[in-house]
């Protein structure tokens, strides 16, 4: 049940009952302070002989008269029985006999008694309660007000299995790491036997959805063991301090709760280097750190706690928080290779209805850099397309474009534009295709387009036949006559040029630029790296880049990524001019059909060399 339901419950309740009960108490009180007949006037009506019966209870007197009229006495004043005070009147025992007048007096109840107490006490208790129930709710519940210092955990008991390793696919290695972690939840005595000590914290590394929180929910799930999640901005308030209480606060909940797991995701948020702000900062986020490395690997070491952090910035990581006894093991988890997406694939359509012709082994190779959220990305947007065209099966077309939609984006088939800037777009995708077909080194050509997707008015997909972690020099050469081959198509053909190639332009001079100044692949300045780049240590990107070279060898730098681009302008030029016939046979037909795919593509112009492999570098007009 939820708990925040429960408390407004309880407290629409109370407020109920103290209204109800001041209302009952109002009227009560109404009733009894309208005096209707007083006691000299019910002397005065005995010893006229009018009255019939007198019935007394409590201080409630009710007189009934001979003419079946009924009046109501509110009180009896003082401490004196209603007898003693009609004899004050002159009215005696005899009298009473004389007139026939009966006086019944009724015992006092023990619960109107109580019923009364409590119509005056009752009120001022709720209200009390009220008041208790908010400042406990300011001291320790989870929305209050005054709750600063209180963890933000969440907790999951160890029989909530969600996630399993079988759930976890492409990062084997990763796997076989935090299995150990997991024995030794299970098997704790089996380490301590043999004088082993297991990890305190796991650091689990990698890219933007390779699957660091999946891996730590897999992990909490195979152990079946409490499990508490926290992300590193939950620490951090603006007041100082707070921070540091609450990770107090939550070791002591997983102290309590030991063996278990805390995983701390982004721990980059509270975990970067100390002494590094630029100004203006507070201790705050200094503080939490200062006490989480004592919390991890203080006086009290002795506990089975085991702390899974994730980040994708380690480089920021304070050192004292990376040394051996805190997080003394760090899990890489990188992009998958083609086999790995081939099982993150299989994972992602369990349970999910494929059509016979859907080929996992296909997809895995069209999505080279694809992680694992992507994948998922992929398989759902393949579900949403096949409902959309009223499919009962996701097959494998509906599984093809969901890639070409994670990569470029949807179709933009209601986009008019001239014949005239169509003709272009073909010659200028159709530019791209051929030079990259008739170049050894570059990637086959798996579609070209000339359907707007995304911000891109066409495209040209030029996938690898298997992946590949180095890049040959040659091989990005070949990359970049390809992403020029669109602008030195509109040269030739039309003699004018557009502003189609603008990301081309862009990628091919960052690219040659990296080349010169990185990766020292330039004849002319050698092996050497030119620059150091300097980066904000709590932005995490290149502020600027410090020149440690003369002004002679900027010129050099500059030289030679224009004689590099130009030499590849220059080949993508004359691969044009030899295969013209080819270049205007793909344009053509895709004027007539706008999309054309690998089978028809080799067709119309079939591959002059055999392809080596390499990464993909898809080119967009």
């Amino acid at each position: 049940m939820n708990p925040t339901r429960n408390r407004s419950s309880i407290i629409y309740l109370l407020l109920f009952v103290a209204i109800v009960t001041i209302v009952v108490s109002q009227l009560q009180s109404g009733a009894n302070s309208t005096e209707v007949l007083s006691i000299n006037q019910l002397a005065a009506d005995i010893k006229d002989g009018k009255v019939d019966t007198v019935e007394a209870d409590d201080n409630k007197v009710v007189v009934e008269y001979r003419n079946d009229d009924t009046k109501n006495v509110s009180h009896i004043e003082g401490n004196s029985t209603l007898v003693e005070q009609l004899k004050e009147y002159g009215v005696t025992t005899e009298e009473l006999d004389a007139q026939n007048v009966e006086i019944i007096v009724k015992a006092p109840s023990s619960w109107l008694g109580i019923a009364t107490a409590l119509g005056y006490i009752l009120p001022f208790l709720i209200l009390g309660g009220i008041f208790w129930f908010v400042f406990r709710q300011a001291q320790g519940g989870n929305n209050a007000a005054l709750s600063f210092g209180k963890s933000r955990a969440r907790m999951f008991s160890g029989d909530q299995t969600t996630v399993t390793f079988q759930d976890v696919a492409g990062v084997e290695e990763a796997k076989e790491e935090l299995a150990e972690v997991v024995e030794f939840l299970r098997e704790p005595e089996k380490f301590i036997a043999l004088g082993a000590r297991i990890p305190k914290g796991v650091l689990l590394v990698g890219p933007p959805g390779t699957g660091k929180t999946l891996l730590a929910k897999a992990v909490a799930g195979e152990a079946a063991v409490p499990f508490f999640s926290i992300s590193g901005s939950e620490f951090v308030e603006m007041f100082v301090g707070v921070g540091a209480s609450r990770v107090r606060d939550l070791f002591e909940q997983a102290k309590r709760h030991s063996p278990c797991i805390v995983f701390v995701d982004e721990i980059d948020a509270v975990g970067r280097q100390r002494g590094a702000g630029l100004g203006g900062s507070h201790d705050e986020r200094e503080q939490t750190l200062n006490q989480m490395l004592v919390e991890m690997d203080g006086f009290e070491t002795d506990t089975n706690v085991i702390i899974v952090a994730a980040t994708n910035r380690p480089d920021i990581l304070d050192p004292a928080l990376l040394r051996p006894g805190r997080f003394d093991r760090r899990v890489m988890l990188d992009r998958p290779d083609m086999r790995g997406r081939e099982a993150i694939l299989r994972v992602h359509v369990r349970g999910k209805p494929l059509g016979p012709d859907v080929d996992l082994t296909v997809l895995a190779r069209s999505t080279p850099g694809f992680v694992g959220a992507d994948i998922e990305n992929l398989v759902n947007e393949g579900a949403i397309l096949a409902a959309r065209r009223n499919k009962k099966q996701i097959e494998q077309e509906d599984l093809e474009e969901s890639i070409e939609r994670v990569i470029a984006g949807p179709e933009r088939k209601s986009r008019l534009i001239s014949e005239e800037e169509k003709r272009i777009v073909a010659f200028h995708e159709a530019g791209h295709a051929v030079v990259m077909n008739a170049l050894p080194e570059a990637d086959p050509v798996h579609k070209v387009s000339i359907i707007a997707r995304g911000m891109a008015g066409g495209f040209t997909m030029a996938l690898p036949t298997e992946d590949r972690t180095l890049m040959a020099k040659n091989k990005l050469f070949a990359d970049m006559v390809g992403l020029l081959g669109g602008r030195a198509a509109e040269e030739l053909v039309f003699n004018d040029i557009t502003s189609g190639a603008a990301n081309d332009l862009e990628r091919v001079t960052r690219m040659a630029r990296t080349m010169v100044t990185r990766l020292g692949m330039s004849e002319e300045l050698g092996p050497m790296v030119y620059g150091q780049k300097e980066e904000l240590i709590f932005l995490g990107r290149e502020i600027s880049e410090q020149r440690d070279y003369s002004e002679s060898v900027a010129e050099k730098i500059d030289k030679e990524v224009r004689e590099i681009v130009n030499e590849a302008h220059d080949k993508a030029r004359n691969i044009l001019i030899e295969y013209r016939e080819m270049l205007d046979a793909v344009a053509n037909r895709l004027l007539e059909v706008e999309t054309i795919r690998r089978e028809e593509f080799e067709a119309i112009f079939p591959t002059p060399f055999p392809k080596t492999s390499g990464t993909p570098i898809p080119a967009a007009a």
